[in-house]
């Protein structure tokens, strides 16, 4: 992966470097001696390259230092320059201008290099990475699915209660219609004078000249009737009290206890209060 940036920014740099050289070389080297001209060529890329080696180191180490990249780029300005003032005295300008960006170029290059390095993950977080995101994509998938589930179960209940509803809703407008034509039947037999005659001779005694009206049922709430309360049994006085418990504990030898007392006082269906009747045992037992 990391050859994917380095090796454009070393070719572009070793272009632009060579270019660079023959073109100082070329121009010079009418007015100066050849040599002069290699110099100058060989200070202008040795000093590219050598502030590109050191930004490289310091990059290796993570670190930056902003004087170094500001000579680099001077280096390269100055490159460019001499590409773009050879271009516009030659004879063929457009071909020069053309090749003339190749400093620069080399330049960005390495600088994106550099943002490569420092974005840079490792195959194990890589790894990490996309399992994390497949994982994402599990579980959105999943809810997906789950909520249009949920939505196709919900349109099918409803569906079904609405059908449901609209077969009740016909029941009992056919229920209706059927109790109003019984209804309108027991009308007109009401209305009809012989129909009443007739019915009014089963139902009742037929008296000479007088025909009772025959009324119709009552189609409506009814009120249930209520059964009548038990009356309460009127309750015993402390003297008849007395001489009841007195006649129930005597009745066997040795005399009963007070609990066998209350339960025959209870089964003989007299009524007092447990504090009556305890109060009436005291009486008749001291």
């Amino acid at each position: 992966m990391k050859a994917k940036t380095v090796l454009p920014a070393v070719a572009m740099t070793a272009v632009s470097m060579v270019l660079t050289l023959a073109v100082v070389v070329m121009w010079l080297g009418t007015a100066v001696p050849w040599v002069v001209a290699l110099v100058v060529g060989l200070g202008i890329d040795g000093g590219w390259l050598a502030t590109l080696a050191y930004e490289r180191r310091l990059a290796a180490q993570g670190d930056h230092s902003i004087p170094v990249t500001v000579v680099g780029w001077a280096f390269g300005t100055v490159a460019t320059g001499v590409l773009v003032a050879h271009a516009l005295t030659s004879s063929s300008p457009a071909a020069w201008l053309a090749v003339s960006w190749f400093p620069l170029a080399a330049k960005a290059l390495w600088l994106v290099h550099r943002l490569w390095e420092r974005t840079a993950l490792t195959p194990t977080a890589l790894e990490s990475i996309r399992g994390i995101q497949q994982e994402a994509r599990d579980e959105a998938a999943v809810a997906r699915a789950r909520l249009r589930a949920e939505a196709a179960t919900e349109e099918t209940r409803l569906t079904a209660v609405t059908g449901a509803g609209a077969r009740v809703a016909r029941v009992q407008a056919e229920t209706a219609k059927t109790l109003s034509k019984a209804w309108s039947t027991l009308e007109a037999t009401r209305a009809s004078e012989e129909t009443g005659k007739a019915l009014t001779s089963v139902t009742s005694p037929v008296t000479v000249g007088v025909t009772p009206r025959w009324e119709l049922p009552v189609w409506g709430p009814s009120e249930a009737v209520r059964a009548p309360a038990l009356e309460a049994a009127p309750a015993l006085t402390d003297d008849a009290l007395d001489a009841v418990v007195e006649e129930i504990r005597t009745s066997r030898t040795p005399p009963l206890s007070y609990r066998e007392m209350s339960a025959r006082f209870r089964a003989a269906g007299h009524s007092a209060s447990e504090l009556r009747l305890r109060a009436a045992w005291k009486r008749v037992a001291a």
